[in-house]
Order: C-alpha cells, then structure tokens, then sequence
C-alpha cells in the first residue's frame, strides 16, 4: 500500500475554486444588493459540537480566493479534538466574507465530520492489534482531502484509486479464471505493488495465501470464521476484515485478531461537524 499523495495548495485551490463557482454562479445577488461595497466585516467560524476540525486550509482558502489580503486567524490546530468554542476569526470584506461562507464551512464541515466518526472509529479498537482502513467509498473529486481526514482522525488510508495497489474481487477472480490465476498476473504485470485479494470462504482463503497475497479481504466473514481464518493464516498474510462493520460491531471483530478493519461508513456517511459563522461589521 503506497503512501496517498500530499495534499498540496494548488490541489485545495482547484478544488475551492470549483466549489465557489458552482455556488456563486454569475454573483452573489443577495451580498451585492444588501451590503455596501465598502463594507468589512468581522466573522467568527464556532464549533458547536465536540469534535476533531480538520480542513482549516480549505476555508482559509475559500476566503482568500475571493479577498486575496483577508485575515485568517486560526483559533485551533488541524486534527485538534475539541469540545467546541472558537475555531477561526476572519477579517475583510463584508461581501467576500458572505460569499465564501458556505463554501467555508461546507468543506470544513465534511471533513470535521469524516476526522470525528474516524476517531471514534479507532478509539473503539484501541488495545487490539487491528487498525481502522478507509476505502473508495468517497465523495467524487474530494478524494484526497476526505482520506487526508481519515488520517488526521487517526485511521489509515487504503489505496487512494485503481492505480496504487492491487485489490482483487470477486469479479476480478472471476474473469481472470480463478484467485491463483488473477495473482499470477498481477504479479507478472507488477511485482512491487502490495496484492490483496477478496474472499468469501475460508476455502478461497486458503488458495489465497497459497498463491502469494499480501493482504487478504475477509468479505462478509462471521466472527467465528475471521478467528479460523487468523489461525489458518498465521502471519502469512495481512488479514482485513469488510462488511458489515459498524461501532456496535467493531470491537468483537478486532478482538478476533486481524490486521485491518475497512470502514466505507467513515467518508460515505459520516455526519457534518456542526459548525456555524457569526459576522458583525467594523467601523
């Protein structure tokens, strides 16, 4: 498994930048109609729930693309657990601030949200062996930054796309003609790159480790199947556990011995930090 790529500013402003115009079409009508031009204003981003924040660059950015000598005031670090107050105070332009508001707090939001539920995630398995895994199940074009969430929440990223490791399912299998022919050309083509495959049974699971995988997805696996299929494996293989997981399930099933926990819950359905902007004008 091969380490995501950073998350740069240049990607932040792309993806900002597509945010904002998908909001602001050809004007905020409000703002302008309402709010004089010269105006500025003073705006307080507060935390209304306990909670990590992280996506402190992305509102940050959101504000200076429309106010380039706004002042951005964090209150918090990224990946900071906290109960609520403060998190940032902004300075500028009444109608730059209005503007990028939603923008701001959308992203800083989602992200907050993906860094907490991935917390309580890894918190709940804390004293086992096993470490909480993200998967694909992201938001379209927020890929990065949502993994880069998972992380500063304490989990770990799986491959960031089809490109970074293999990962063999059933219908892979299935039209490669079988688990030791789909590793077997997955190693010609790459050998370097990490090779996990699906499986459903603990025949399957047994063909698996013979044929040379890395890492092992036990698919749907009841409990008592995860623990032979520990014991089977003996350290021959990485084992991850999918499907089903949830916080109610997930501490039996790192108790059982794996190596990995995949959550998709952990950017498909993550809840929103509440979070809101206060604004009042300065003389």
């Amino acid at each position: 498994m091969s380490q995501f790529p950073s998350v740069t500013p240049d990607l932040i402003a792309e993806i900002v930048d597509r945010a904002l115009r998908e909001d602001l079409g050809p004007g905020d009508v409000t703002g302008r109609a309402s709010v004089p031009s010269e105006a500025r204003a003073r705006a307080v981003i507060v935390q209304k729930q306990p909670g990590v924040i992280y996506g402190l660059a992305c509102a940050e950015e959101a504000f200076r693309r429309l106010a380039p000598d706004v002042r951005f005031e964090r209150r918090c670090s990224e990946g900071l657990e906290r109960d609520g107050g403060e998190v940032a105070v902004i300075e500028g332009p009444a109608r730059a601030l209005l503007a990028s508001e939603r923008t701001a707090l959308n992203l800083l939001g989602r992200l907050s949200g993906i860094a907490t539920l991935t917390k309580r995630y890894v918190d709940t398995v804390a004293g086992t062996e096993a470490r909480i895994l993200d998967t694909r199940k992201t938001t379209p074009g927020l890929r990065l930054l949502e993994k880069a969430a998972v992380a500063a929440g304490g989990g770990t990223n799986h491959r960031i796309g089809l490109f970074d490791a293999f990962l063999l399912k059933e219908n892979h299998i299935a039209m490669a003609g079988g688990i030791k022919a789909a590793v077997a050309r997955c190693r010609e083509a790459n050998p370097s790159l990490l090779l996990e495959v699906e499986v459903r049974s603990l025949t399957e699971l047994m063909e698996a480790i013979d044929s040379g995988a890395d890492r092992i997805m036990l698919d749907n696996m009841d409990l008592g199947q995860m623990r032979t299929a520990v014991e089977l494996t003996k350290a021959r293989a990485e084992l991850e556990a999918s499907g089903g997981v949830n916080l109610d399930s997930l501490r039996a099933i790192a108790e059982t011995g794996v190596d990995w926990i995949s959550v998709g819950a952990l950017t498909h359905s993550a809840p929103t930090l509440d979070l809101s902007l206060l604004l009042e004008p300065i003389e």
